[in-house]
């Protein structure tokens, strides 16, 4: 049976990506990361996702940005953005892009395909519905799909490792109408840069999920503290 790694933060997308590489065919592996973040309550829903959808193996790797800082989600002294509107969003990139984020948790995803012999990736990054980031988008993937050709023992044989980003192009709307198709517990899922019992509701990530649950046409299953208008 054919492996994937699946990066999985315990978010919507993340999520949703899982249950894709599964539809996919895919004997599942998964890799979350406590890096740092300004809280770990994404971890609990990693573990609750990933003992969901039954990967073969679920690992959750230390490593701390926090140190590096630069980002609200890594450094306390800079307040997470609220309020901001759709506009305001795509205007630049917020401090709560993470330097690198992704170029680093795919390294690692990178080296624990090989080890499990894994013939893809899985990530759940959105080029659309997001907050600006420049680790989100097709031609970065395109460009660390040819790393990974490169830079890898499988790619050096002739097995590449593919890179799999199914979300890229939709909009948020578009993968929660996807994840329920799927199956996707979404009442699991955590997507708020706060920590907390229940989503802040006005951070860039609580807005944006709310919005697409809105124009999929469904309530979001999970408590807020102000809760939306649905």
């Amino acid at each position: 049976m054919k492996k994937a790694v699946v990066l999985l933060s315990g978010g919507l997308d993340s999520s949703t990506c899982m249950a894709i590489a599964k539809h996919d065919g895919y004997e599942l592996y998964a890799l979350s990361f406590d890096y740092g973040q300004r809280h770990l309550r994404e971890l609990e829903s990693a573990r609750k996702i990933a003992e969901h959808f039954g990967v073969k193996e679920h690992k959750i790797l230390k490593i701390d940005l926090g140190q590096i800082g630069g980002s609200a989600l890594t450094d306390e002294s800079i307040d997470v953005p609220v309020d901001r509107d759709e506009e305001r969003m795509a205007e630049e990139i917020p401090v709560t892009y993470v330097p690198a984020r992704n170029t680093i948790l795919l390294s690692f995803a990178l080296a624990y395909a090989e080890v499990k012999d894994a013939d893809a990736i899985y990530i759940g990054a959105n080029a659309l519905d997001y907050s600006g980031y420049p680790d989100c988008r097709p031609e970065y993937y395109s460009a660390f799909e040819e790393v990974a050709r490169l830079g890898t023992k499988r790619g050096v044989e002739g097995r590449p490792i593919e890179i799999k980003y199914p979300l890229i192009r939709m909009s948020k709307a578009e993968i929660i109408r996807t994840g329920m198709k799927l199956g996707v517990p979404y009442e699991l899922t955590w997507s708020c840069y706060r920590g907390g019992e229940k989503a802040c509701g006005v951070c860039d990530s609580c807005k944006l999920r709310i919005k697409g649950f809105r124009e999929a046409g469904y309530r979001d299953p999970i408590d807020y503290e102000l809760e939306p208008q649905w």
